[in-house]
């Protein structure tokens, strides 16, 4: 349910070599500090992950409750905070409905009572409602130790973030930056998604690679990860399965990510809690075309923020260049890779390219689907039903591929553009079969291939 991540790349008509821009400096509106006792200041992911990483039963009631602190002195600590940016009022007049909910029938009535209180639309209502028994189901089946409490616990935060949205809606910047002080958005997302990952049947492809990545990144290399989009979920999935070997990379990614996903009330406390890039996608680009013209031009904006960004080095960017979420065939239902906007893969490539820093453009393969699937189609309107399951996820990673090594016969551009696009698309489909046939058809590491290797790095 968290973020549903997307490459328009392609509608966007500035060329890599001539972007030029100055950097901007987002300004953050400040979080909740009384969330039910949430500590007002940034909590690191150390004080998060209590348990060992294999110790996973009890993880979001136990990480929750260590954020627990006194709740005067945490209200005392956010007012001063949040009066230096203009934003205490905001928060102390914030319903602390949810946050006081201690059961069921707390959350459930506390949605009614917003509702009717006018502080929450019908629709937002309903949404959540859904989204509770969707999620309740999906934690519940995975026979984790206090799963009903994990359940409660980070639902009544969920809710609360979602109800402090409507009462004063958050703005993305083109690029937005994590939030995670006084109110860590980053680890809350974590513990919300950490439930639903079956990860006795998860995987990760390759896993040196990744500190191979980890170690270009902090001499000052540009890395681009360009793979599939799967669901709301795949950053989250990214970072929790590789937390136990390079938490540095969930930290540091930037995601290029649609407007739906800083738009959707049930969304957008997720996306908050992310390094986003934020575009509109070429599939909603012309949903409404009396704002066509608004979002290529704040596309380009974007466009020049990933450039100045990327002149600055050491940074790593994650594109899915497909524009959306993956789509299972039609006929058969089997699940696959959405096809490569190739014009989308060139554009990253030259902003590379053009950056003044070494670049690194790596093909990388997700499968996630069965923890937040998408509609079956693509749908215009904001506020899709949201399913939550607990299935095993996968994530892979293929050596660099090279622009220069692929195209070197090809005869035009445009030739060469599609080349690379098609090799990449290559890469991230065979990884994509290799964690299809672990994760779903249960053969485990037995799986790997000389290609790629499959661990579990948390064990």
């Amino acid at each position: 349910m968290t973020l549903t991540f997307s490459s328009s790349a392609a509608t966007v008509a500035v060329a890599a070599a001539t972007v030029t821009s100055s950097a901007r400096v987002p300004v953050y509106p400040l979080a909740s500090s009384s969330l039910r006792g949430f500590v007002s200041f940034r909590l690191t992911a150390k004080k998060l992950f209590l348990p060992p990483l294999r110790s996973r039963g009890g993880v979001s009631v136990r990480a929750m409750s260590e954020l627990v602190q006194d709740k005067e002195s945490s209200v005392s600590a956010s007012i001063a905070l949040n009066e230096t940016a203009g934003e205490s009022q905001s928060e102390l007049n914030h319903s602390r409905t949810f946050l006081d909910a201690r059961s069921e029938q707390d959350l459930l009535s506390g949605i009614k009572k917003e509702a009717e209180a006018g502080r929450l639309p019908a629709n937002v209502a309903s949404g959540m409602e859904e989204l509770y028994w969707n999620y309740k189901n999906a934690v519940l089946s995975s026979g984790a130790s206090r799963a009903d409490e994990t359940v409660i616990s980070n639902m009544s935060v969920a809710f609360d973030r979602m109800l402090l949205g409507v009462e004063d809606p958050y703005t993305f910047n083109p690029y937005h930056k994590a939030v995670r002080e006084p109110f860590d958005y980053y680890m809350f997302v974590h513990t919300y998604i950490r439930p639903l990952i079956d990860f006795k049947n998860s995987y990760v492809g390759n896993a040196s690679i990744f500190s191979e990545l980890e170690d270009k990144i902090r001499q000052g290399h540009n890395i681009v990860l360009i793979s599939n989009h799967q669901s709301e979920a795949d950053p989250a999935v990214i970072s929790l399965l590789l937390e136990a070997q390079s938490p540095f990379i969930g930290e540091n990614i930037k995601c290029v990510a649609g407007d739906r996903v800083i738009t959707d009330p049930l969304c957008k406390p997720f996306s908050m809690g992310r390094n986003l890039i934020c575009v509109y996608s070429k599939k909603h680009m012309n949903d409404d075309p009396e704002l066509v013209d608004m979002k290529r031009k704040a596309n380009t904006r974007s466009l020049k923020e990933m450039a100045t960004m990327l002149r600055s080095g050491g940074q790593l960017i994650w594109i899915a260049p497909s524009g959306g979420r993956d789509r299972p065939n039609p006929s058969t239902g089997e699940w696959f890779p959405a096809p490569f906007d190739s014009s989308s893969v060139d554009n990253m490539r030259r902003l590379v390219e053009h950056s003044g820093a070494p670049g690194h453009i790596y093909p990388m393969s997700l499968l996630c689907y069965d923890i937040m699937p998408p509609p079956p189609q693509v749908e215009k309107e904001i506020g899709e039903k949201r399913l939550v399951g607990f299935h095993g996820t996968g994530l892979s990673i293929a050596p660099e591929i090279s622009f220069s090594d692929v195209t070197a016969g090809c005869e035009n551009p445009n030739e060469a553009k599609e080349a690379y696009s098609q090799a990449l698309y290559k890469s991230v489909n065979e990884q994509y079969e290799i964690l299809n046939s672990a994760i779903k058809h249960r053969r485990g590491v037995e799986a790997s291939t000389s290609a790629v290797s499959l661990s579990q790095p948390w064990n």
